[in-house]
């Protein structure tokens, strides 16, 4: 069972690599195929690197890399080494695979040249799906999507606002190199589009599902999701209205992603229990996402007003 479980957690390990490497190599095409040949800039540390390399002709990966490792080594103490090390994974992928793809393409390569708007959306779309997906891996892109995992830890705010504050000066200073307004304007639609598509990304990737379980090995299946789908789950006593016979319910939530697997177990342990599945709206606790405050509450202060409030 405990090599089950080990096992289990290596495959999500590595999925989670897979995922990122998927994040980084969408982020690289949609950047050097589609935003750079057409002067778009976006925001965060790429938006910095695009407006050095347009200024100075210094390459994009390099300014990437640099920026962003002094950014992770502060990073570290707020986040982590578990994100910071799938983030500096991400860096290392996103700057090799820039590097290569600039050493293959042609020179003269420029995709949707006159149909700028277009190469503004499709660039959105790969570089908000890149930040997603990483995002929902546990890892980034680095830059602003660090400030926006650092910030989005203490406070219940929307990952792709945060990203979207942060970047809005970067894309504005990019003026003083492009000296074009109109570019500046694709940056901006550019910059809404990429927070729509990682919110999109981010929220759906972790909605999570509740499970009812009725079965008679329901100690065997809580069990096994304990230990193989390393997750936590309550017994329900329960009676049946017909039957009248006394019964066992057990009670999980877990990941969207997981209950594929969950089901798996079940099945095999039990083929005949009864099984109900619906999706919850948000889980915040041990597993699941932390409890953000939106504003701090004075309990001592909120305490002398209800021992005030006349009595009923």
């Amino acid at each position: 069972m405990e090599s089950r479980r080990n096992k289990g957690k290596l495959l999500r390990q590595l999925r989670d690599y897979g995922v990122i490497t998927i994040a980084m190599l969408l982020g690289v095409i949609g950047l050097n195929l589609f935003l750079l040949p057409n002067e778009i800039t976006t925001g965060g540390i790429i938006g910095v690197a695009s407006i050095v390399y347009w200024g100075t002709g210094i390459p994009v990966q390099d300014t990437f890399f640099a920026l962003n490792a002094v950014l992770l080594i502060v990073a570290l103490k707020v986040l982590g080494w578990r994100f910071c090390a799938k983030t500096i994974y991400g860096v290392v992928v996103f700057t090799v695979a820039s590097a290569v793809l600039q050493s293959v393409i042609p020179p003269d390569l420029h995709l949707l040249a006159d149909q700028k708007f277009m190469a503004c959306m499709v660039g959105a779309v790969f570089l908000g799906s890149s930040v997603g997906l990483g995002l929902s891996a546990g890892g980034s892109t680095g830059g602003s999507d660090v400030i926006a995992a650092m910030v989005h830890k203490y406070r219940d705010v929307s990952l792709g606002h945060i990203i979207l504050f942060c970047d809005l000066t970067i894309i504005t200073s990019s003026y003083v190199v492009l000296r074009d307004w109109e570019k500046v304007l694709y940056g901006y639609v550019l910059l809404f589009v990429i927070s729509f598509v990682v919110d999109h990304l981010v929220n759906s990737l972790r909605r999570s599902v509740q499970f009812f379980i009725i079965s008679d090995k329901y100690e065997e299946i809580g069990l096994a999701i304990n230990k193989i789908a390393d997750r936590g789950c309550s017994t329900l006593n329960g009676n049946g209205f017909f039957t009248k016979k006394d019964i066992k319910v057990i009670y999980c939530i877990a990941k969207k992603s997981e209950s594929s697997f969950i089901f798996d177990l079940i099945d095999e342990i039990d083929p005949n229990a009864f099984v109900a599945q619906s999706a919850v709206i948000g889980v915040y606790g041990q597993g699941f996402d932390r409890v953000k405050a939106h504003r701090k509450i004075n309990l001592k202060e909120l305490q002398e007003k209800m021992a005030d409030a006349p009595q009923q």
